[in-house]
């Protein structure tokens, strides 16, 4: 497919010709127009926003209005997302015939939330013919179509609200942040060409669609990884008979020890003052928040000096396949400590140094983090304000034990899910970073797209339907 793009001027007057990417920087501050939203191209303009949308608010929720037989689903702002509306849970209330044709949804409609997260915009896609929306949502519909898109909007929406901050202070603030009616009316908005806002639309579908994607098969292996940790931990991988226990069902070859049995040491980590240890730069220190099932979360670190950590808090030092589990927050949750970070301190968690001749620390790891063993943690929380497991209850948690060799294979077997899960989360993550790129450098025109073929006509087709 071809596509033609606006060249990009040179300082000598000249042309750089297309850019490959199909991305034109903009050449100066001088070629554009100062704006009260900044600099932007001489063939964009700022208008307010009731002048390219009508807004309109809903129907009252109030239980005089629930009140009667033509009852109907409705929109709350608990089902309006950036880009997207859940439809799974929608309330009903009475709407007189008057008020169905008042408050009737158009495909490319704008549902924008007037609090809580303000300005928080999805679009109606025509899902239901007959569902309305309450009045803590503004309906904004273009009023000449040929002058704006409704996709471009809510992304230069999203950008507004959620990156450039361009609105601050724009809502009302009350006891509530909300955003009125009157103040949505007259926020200023950029608006391209036509031509430029469809293909800048297309351009971050195609992005969040790829999000939405990496979202999916995140949760699908989630849920596999949940379902393959239940049968394992409950039926093993040799097919034999099983037998009931106090934790459910095992494999009948399968015994019952205490964790204190399997492990050489349980213990805590710093607890006393840990932040008076705290330096810029030294050992890690990993706490709770860095604790995920199976795996270490390196952001938010704390460290302590390399002195401190051989002397005052050497109880605590870690070695590599110490298994750390998290007491307070998400009870049991556990991974084991990696090779590279032998050596490293913990804070107010639960080390557990297992017995290398009976248990293995992936296997260990793993059951902590099986319905089973989060069953335990749950029932030996201790606490009122804030409930955490403590030692005791860790040491006395019931481990099946298979033979070293089939741990092995039952923690193998997981870890191949779990690189799949880290694959996914890793390009969820790249996709978001270029989203928020994308984002700000197209909406600030810091780059432009211009197409005049059907680059990418398809793609703002399906972003659409």
């Amino acid at each position: 497919m071809n596509a033609s793009m606006t060249p990009t001027k040179t300082p000598g007057g000249g042309h750089s010709g297309p850019p490959k990417s199909g991305l034109e920087k903009l050449a100066a501050v001088g070629d554009g127009v100062q704006t009260e939203l900044g600099c932007f191209p001489a063939d964009w303009r700022v208008d307010r926003f009731d002048s390219v949308f009508d807004v309109q608010q809903g129907r009252q929720v109030s239980k005089g209005n629930r009140v009667g037989d033509n009852q109907r689903p409705f929109l709350r702002t608990k089902n309006v997302f950036w880009n997207r509306l859940d439809l799974a849970d929608l309330d009903e209330m009475h709407f007189s015939e008057a008020d169905e044709k008042r408050l009737a949804l158009k495909p490319d409609d704008l549902l924008i939330c007037e609090g809580g997260d303000i300005g928080r915009t999805a679009i109606w896609r025509g899902a239901n013919s007959r569902c309305y929306y309450q009045n803590h949502l503004h309906r904004a519909r273009i009023r000449y179509p040929k002058t704006a898109d409704a996709q471009f909007v809510l992304f230069w929406l999203w950008y507004a609200f959620e990156f450039g901050h361009l609105y601050f202070g724009r809502g009302n603030v009350t006891t509530i942040p909300n955003l009125s009616q009157s103040k949505l009316r007259e926020l200023p908005v950029a608006i391209p060409p036509l031509a430029e806002q469809r293909t800048i639309a297309a351009v971050l579908g195609l992005v969040q669609r790829a999000i939405e994607k990496q979202e999916r098969l995140i949760a699908l292996t989630t849920e596999l990884k949940k379902a393959l940790l239940h049968q394992l931990f409950t039926q093993g991988l040799r097919g034999e008979p099983q037998k009931q226990t106090e934790i459910g069902l095992v494999p009948e070859s399968w015994t019952l020890r205490t964790c204190e049995d399997l492990c050489t040491m349980i213990t805590v980590g710093v607890v006393v003052k840990p932040a008076s240890h705290y330096v810029d730069n030294g050992v890690p220190a990993f706490r709770s928040t860095n604790v995920r099932e199976d795996r270490l979360e390196m952001a938010e670190l704390v460290y302590f000096s390399q002195k401190t950590n051989d002397t005052i808090l050497a109880k605590s030092k870690l070695r590599t396949g110490d298994v750390l589990i998290v007491r307070t927050g998400y009870p049991g949750t556990s991974c084991v400590v990696p090779e590279e970070h032998n050596g490293a301190n913990c804070i107010d968690l639960v080390i557990a140094r297992p017995l290398p001749k009976v248990m293995q620390s992936g296997f260990l790891s793993r059951f902590f983090n099986s319905d089973a063993g989060k069953r335990q943690a749950v029932s030996a929380k201790h606490g009122l304000a804030q409930q955490h497991l403590n030692v005791g209850a860790v040491k006395r948690t019931l481990i099946p034990v298979p033979p070293l060799y089939e741990q092995r294979e039952i923690d193998n077997a997981l870890a191949t899910i779990e690189q799949k899960l880290s694959l996914h989360v890793s390009k969820h993550a790249a996709l978001t970073a270029l989203f928020r790129t994308l984002l700000h450098q197209l909406m600030t025109a810091e780059i432009r797209v211009h197409t005049f073929g059907s680059l990418f006509e398809h793609s703002y087709v399906s972003l659409r339907t």
